[in-house]
């Protein structure tokens, strides 16, 4: 079934959650790619160098398929699954969720971790609001610089996003169309005569 539109976080949040001496601190970031993963995740080990662990689970994409998790050295489920787990449960994606552990001195057991771990993502999302975003897809336009205004009042009707443009006497832009304004936008556009369109893959 073809999505045309998908629910994520609209800001960073942290939450805290303790059990018998053990300190959870659950970071939740809106995730616009997997290089912002990797920043997200350097930073926090920075941030807690002397943390026990650092697990954590993503999703992106809105076909199903894209994810991780991570355990991080706790037993195998205890983390990553109960913190995607939580992050699904709300029907969200493009949302990483990492969770640092500062170890108390007593073991919690593999439920007790489990709670601990789903808790604490609980929490973190609970602090941070949700949006519905369109799902788009990519187009790349060129066409002369007399043509600027029919294509731009185009772009603004169908609610696209301009993520990169070159304004000279022959213009290059790239944008995101909503899938749900995608036909009438491919309509508009091809009747604007001298606008080469092509889509961008990947």
């Amino acid at each position: 079934m073809a999505v045309d539109f998908y629910n994520t976080i609209t800001k960073p949040a942290v939450a805290e959650f303790k059990d018998r001496g053990s300190r959870f601190l659950g970071y939740a970031f809106p995730l616009e790619s997997i290089a912002d993963f990797k920043t997200y995740r350097e930073q926090l080990k920075k941030e807690h160098p002397k943390a026990n662990h650092h697990c954590f689970a993503y999703r992106t994409g809105v076909d199903g398929n894209n994810f991780r998790v991570s355990d991080d050295g706790e037993p195998s489920g205890t983390a990553g699954k109960p913190i995607l787990g939580q992050i699904d449960s709300r029907t969200l994606t493009n949302v990483l969720v990492v969770v640092v552990r500062y170890f108390g001195g007593t073991l919690l057991g593999v439920p007790g971790l489990i709670h601990a771990y789903k808790t604490t993502t609980s929490l973190a999302l609970q602090l941070t609001g949700t949006i519905k975003k369109p799902v788009l897809v990519f187009y790349r336009l060129h066409f002369d610089y007399t043509l600027m205004n029919d294509v731009m009042q185009i772009i603004k009707q169908c609610g696209c996003v301009i993520t990169k443009q070159e304004m000279q006497l022959f213009c290059l832009m790239e944008t995101g169309v909503p899938k749900n304004t995608l036909d009438i936008f491919l309509i508009k556009i091809n009747d604007v005569r001298a606008v080469e369109v092509s889509i961008i893959n990947g």
